[in-house]
């Protein structure tokens, strides 16, 4: 799941596409540290709040869907990366971490995996630890690619016709999550 489209990807193609690789990479951090940060509260028992509480996780889709179309409006006209008016940066390491707590699918991604593949028999802090080490080995790679896809694309963007596309595809992308996640109920 980590390697679909979604808000972390769509954000970080855009990063590829505007500030290159490299300077990505903070966010590029953060997501799993976030990540990992959730995945261990899931571990340790605020997936049973969700249980409890269902109305927390529908709360979280509306909170998590508006900002995801908000993304998606600022995406239109963002790639301008030769713009001397430009005073846009990367997100930085802890927003990339704060993002993961509004962000839905990566409450779906915590939830489904602790469900299916936490170690049952193992001790609740040595299997929290397993499935956030395990989480972060395969994030980080999975969602590197498209940094690098979007600072490969970044070279081709001096074709305003070609900018515009990605501009729509990255959006509606964002849309596409946000309309799912609105539409899907547990």
């Amino acid at each position: 799941m980590y390697v679909t489209p979604g808000p972390n990807n769509s954000i970080l193609t855009a990063s590829g596409i505007k500030f290159g690789f490299f300077r990505s990479i903070p966010n590029i951090f953060g997501i799993p540290s976030g990540h990992g940060l959730q995945l261990a509260l899931v571990c340790l028992g605020l997936g049973s709040l969700f249980t409890t509480f269902p109305i927390l996780l529908d709360i979280l889709r509306f909170v998590g869907a508006a900002y995801i179309l908000y993304l998606a409006y600022k995406m239109f006209g963002s790639l301008n990366i030769t713009s001397s008016e430009d005073k846009s940066r990367p997100l930085q390491y802890h927003e990339a971490i704060l993002f993961q707590f509004i962000n839905p699918k990566a409450w779906v991604i915590c939830i489904t995996a602790v469900s299916l593949f936490y170690p049952e028999k193992e001790n609740l802090f040595v299997g929290t630890l397993f499935m956030v080490i395990m989480s972060t080995i395969i994030n980080i790679p999975s969602i590197s690619i498209w940094a690098f896809g979007g600072s490969v694309i970044r070279h081709y963007l001096s074709n305003t016709s070609l900018k515009k596309i990605i501009e729509w595809i990255l959006a509606l992308l964002l849309l596409g999550t946000a309309v799912s996640v609105l539409l899907y109920k547990t």
